[in-house]
């Protein structure tokens, strides 16, 4: 599933949170799950991203995938990835806010983020 965003929620513990449309049909099988991967994707993941937001198919076909020991499964070369559990659910409009605990967290300075902004995927400009 592909989420426009996540936000920070607390350090101690460590947790963030998503925001899902109440009628995803995605969300009520990765909730079962016993850990989820969250990865911060890289400006050249721009086709998988397309690929994982679809609503039917075989999302994964294609994408480069680590599944770690936990079982949660990371784009590879993503910028940043988080090994997560669920911790809360809440029903908020037509969204649920999905809090996760943060179990493990790996970073990558090798690629530059990945932005969605006005409908477009973007890159970041050079700051130099």
């Amino acid at each position: 599933m592909a989420v426009s965003s996540f936000t920070p929620v607390s350090l101690h513990p460590p947790l963030i949170s998503l925001c899902i449309q109440r009628t995803s049909s995605t969300w009520p099988r990765l909730r079962e799950a016993p850990n989820l991967g969250v990865s911060v994707l890289g400006e050249h993941h721009e086709r998988a991203c397309r690929q994982l937001a679809r609503k039917d198919g075989e999302r994964f076909d294609g994408v480069d995938v680590v599944v770690l020991s936990s079982g949660s499964i990371h784009l590879r070369e993503s910028c940043a990835w988080f090994d997560c559990s669920m911790e809360s659910e809440f029903t908020v409009g037509d969204h649920l806010i999905v809090v996760l605990r943060i179990q493990q967290t790996g970073l990558s300075n090798a690629t530059a983020p990945l932005v969605f902004h006005r409908s477009r995927f973007r890159r970041l400009a050079d700051a130099s």
